[in-house]
């Protein structure tokens, strides 16, 4: 909960000024009271209408006063609660982004969701209510024991026996709650999760008949939420009948003895009238504390869950210096005098399971012993079956993950070297599930960068879109629906290759990105990036050995180690794995030359 005065610290004066004008508005509260029993007592008897009629436009007054400060408080501490939470929602989606894969596979897409939109949430209400709740409940609850005890020691004294109970209570549900909300927000990370799945996979739901198996998955996360969410209610419910119980023993005491000591003569009927108004002032204020001790359970939950976030920040992997250790040596040299562009030395890398305390790497490497080089301007094709480990080397390459053994190096130097966003910059990737954001083409290919419309065009022409957009009557300005559902397969592919080839990237990564197209398009592809880039490096992941036996390199993986790695005709000849691929997809040795 620490972090949360830090965001609140931005905005100290604005609070400052909300809960000194809330204790304005709360004294005035507590003055009214005061005030009639001053007319009742005092005035009243002395049977002039004018001095009732001034205290009584002066209580008018009074309360009219008291609703406008409590409103203009009310306000400022709506707008500090909003705008701490939008530094917060914006630190945590930054915190986000700068997540490494290690991290992400930690937190989860579902729980990252659910803590930026109802923890969030949470805590925005606790920020809010403490700061309107927080001041006006404390100084009602000891302003109104402190008026009544100068007013009647002997009552107030009933007052005192019940707010001891009353904290217990609350102290005590309080401990309670912070586990159980936690509990709460894991269960919501889970119906998130599930709702996720489905709606990212509805056609597959839909192709396969599984609506009723999907609705009973989802019904049964949707039923462990309700019960674990009542259960945590009904705990948190307990405080309020026991604390309307004390008060209102408290409350009958307070008549019963009162009316006995008016009657003895020792306490003005008008003292017992302020007894009861401040009583209710105590039960508001106890009431009030109750609810913040409730919200701030929740939030204490939900803030534990998004400082667990925003606190790895600060445990990016280190960026170490360029040394001798971390630079290649001069053996790596080429006839140009030039580093390889891209080197594995000997790397192997198995996925971590990482929990509060540990990392636990009892897994089997995804890859291991892997040893090639990429000079500027070679074109490398990977090739093998699915979850060879393909895909583990181009993260290993971007730094998602880190290598447990070995090295990976870029331009001469260890990626551990480079800050990640200087790493990446000169690269363009296109994933195997690469994303269409709800935007323009143009936005979805330029992606944020300096991209000239020429240079926009001729990617799109390179990767065989151009025509297809040309063809729409708002062409670049067509808006795509959330995902590219308004996009065939193959077409978003091409705008995924297009985002690649539009930054001109000293090195392209394409991660079975035509596994959508056709084999002429395909074909047409890789002759324009031949044409158009030939400086580009260039790594091309494939399943159809059509996209990679033109390369000038290609490596060969099955189970996380190489098999091969030449040209297409050394492979043919040295590699049993790749000339059986060769074969079944090219319908026999006599295509072998081909």
């Amino acid at each position: 909960m620490k972090w949360i005065l830090r965001y609140m610290g931005r905005y100290r004066l604005r609070v400052a000024l909300c809960m000194t004008v809330k204790f304005f508005g709360t004294i005035g509260e507590l003055v009214l009271p005061f005030l009639l029993e001053h007319i009742i007592d005092k005035v009243v008897p002395r049977g002039k209408a004018l001095p009732v009629v001034l205290f009584g436009l002066l209580m008018i007054v009074t309360a009219v006063l008291v609703r406008m400060l409590n409103i203009a408080a009310n306000r400022r501490a709506t707008s500090v609660a909003r705008d701490c939470i939008r530094d917060v929602r914006h630190d945590l989606f930054a915190t986000t982004t700068r997540l490494t894969g290690s991290q992400f596979d930690y937190v989860t897409l579902p729980s990252l969701i659910s803590r930026m939109t109802s923890d969030t949430y949470n805590v925005q209400n606790f920020i809010g209510m403490i700061q309107r709740m927080g001041v006006r409940a404390c100084i009602l609850l000891i302003g109104s024991i402190i008026v009544s005890s100068l007013m009647d020691p002997f009552l107030a004294l009933v007052l005192l026996c019940m707010v001891p109970i009353m904290a217990s209570i609350i102290l005590f549900i309080s401990t309670k709650g912070i586990p159980m909300y936690r509990t709460v927000q894991d269960k919501v990370d889970n119906i998130t999760r599930v709702l996720r799945e489905n709606i990212t996979g509805i056609r597959v739901v839909k192709a396969l008949s599984r609506e009723p198996y999907e609705t009973k998955r989802y019904a049964a996360a949707n039923d462990d939420l309700t019960s674990t969410d009542l259960r945590t209610g009904i705990t948190m419910a307990i405080p309020n009948p026991i604390m309307n119980l004390c008060l209102n023993i408290g409350l009958t005491l307070v008549i019963i003895f009162g009316a006995r000591r008016v009657d003895k003569g020792v306490m003005e009927p008008g003292v017992i009238l302020a007894f009861l108004t401040y009583f209710n002032m105590i039960l508001q204020a106890i009431m009030g504390m109750n609810r913040i001790f409730i919200q701030s359970t929740k939030a204490a939950a939900s803030a534990n869950r998004i400082g667990e976030v925003l606190v790895l920040a600060d445990k990016q992997p280190p960026v170490l210096p360029t040394d001798e250790t971390t630079t290649l040596p001069e053996s790596f040299r080429g006839d140009d005098g030039a580093f390889p562009l891209v080197v594995f030395d000997n790397v192997s890398f198995s996925y971590p399971v990482l929990s509060d305390t540990k990392v636990d790497d009892t897994r089997e490497n995804a890859i291991s012993n892997i040893s090639f080089s990429l000079r500027r301007g070679e074109r490398l094709g990977i090739i093998g079956a699915t979850g060879c480990g393909k895909t583990t080397l181009l993260n290993l390459l971007m730094r998602f993950y880190d290598t447990e053994q070995g090295a990976v190096y870029y331009n001469g130097r260890d990626v551990r070297t480079y800050a990640p966003g200087d790493l990446r910059r000169p690269m363009s990737v296109v994933f195997q599930n690469d994303t269409v954001f709800a935007d323009t083409l143009a936005a979805n290919i330029r992606f944020g960068r300096d991209v000239s419309d020429e240079a926009m065009e001729q990617a799109a022409a390179d990767a065989n879109i151009a025509t297809m957009i040309n063809s729409l009557p708002e062409r670049y300005d067509y808006v795509a629906t959330k995902g590219g559902a308004n996009l065939s397969g193959g077409e978003k592919q091409r705008i995924f290759i297009s985002r690649a080839l539009a930054g001109h990237p000293d090195l392209l990564i394409l991660d079975d990105a035509s596994s959508a197209l056709d084999y002429k398009t395909d074909a047409a592809l890789r002759h324009a990036i031949r044409e158009h880039y030939p400086d580009m490096t260039t790594i091309t992941i494939a399943q159809r050995i059509s996209s990679v036996m033109s390369m000038d390199r290609i490596l060969v993986m099955e189970n996380g180690t190489m098999l091969g790695y030449g040209t297409h005709d050394e492979l043919l000849a040295t590699c049993e794995v790749y000339r059986d691929i060769f074969i079944s997809q090219t319908g026999g040795e006599a295509n072998a030359t081909a």
